[in-house]
């Protein structure tokens, strides 16, 4: 497909997609980043849209697909936000900062005890920051997979805290 052939077809649907992204992003900035993503990955599969029976129905999956993992990766916090953890942050007392100390050091310690894939996949989302794109990349794996593995180990690392913390209320 062309680009005087993509401007043609698939241009004229901005609005409309931007509808349905805002829809469900409820953020004007928001929805148009996503359209704007979309319209690169249609840009980068613009040889194969004259095999769908509808580039609209299919710009519309796309858009929709691509909302729901902006609003499921924003629900996803760091483990550091889920276990309420952050080791630079000055929480008031010595005996609190100490505490908040402690209860890092483990949870890096129950990483270690991680699959390899699960404990370098953390390493990379929740200390090195990376994106997923960039974890896929760098790993060489796929961007679900990562967030497979990502979830699982953090599933882990919750279930082993609250082991230790469970035992430790039941000794008091």
């Amino acid at each position: 497909m062309s680009i005087q052939e993509f401007n043609m077809r698939v241009l004229p649907i901005n609005q409309r997609l931007y509808h349905l992204a805002y829809r469900y992003l409820k953020s004007a900035a928001d929805a148009e980043d996503a359209v704007q993503d979309v319209f690169a990955k249609l840009w980068a599969i613009r040889d194969k849209l004259d095999g769908y029976k509808s580039i609209e129905a299919f710009a519309y999956t796309v858009t929709k697909n691509h909302c729901l993992d902006k609003l499921k990766a924003k629900r996803t916090y760091s483990m550091e936000d889920t276990l309420r953890v952050e080791p630079r942050q000055k929480s008031g007392t010595p005996l609190t900062e100490v505490e908040v100390m402690e209860k890092f050091k483990l949870v890096k310690q129950i990483i270690e005890t991680l699959p390899d894939q699960q404990r370098i996949i953390i390493k990379l989302r929740d200390f090195d920051e990376l994106s997923f794109d960039e974890i896929a990349e760098r790993l060489d794996m796929e961007v679900n997979a990562i967030r497979v593995n990502l979830s699982r180990a953090r599933k882990k690392v919750r279930e082993q805290i609250e082991k230790i913390y469970e035992y430790e209320v039941a000794r008091d």
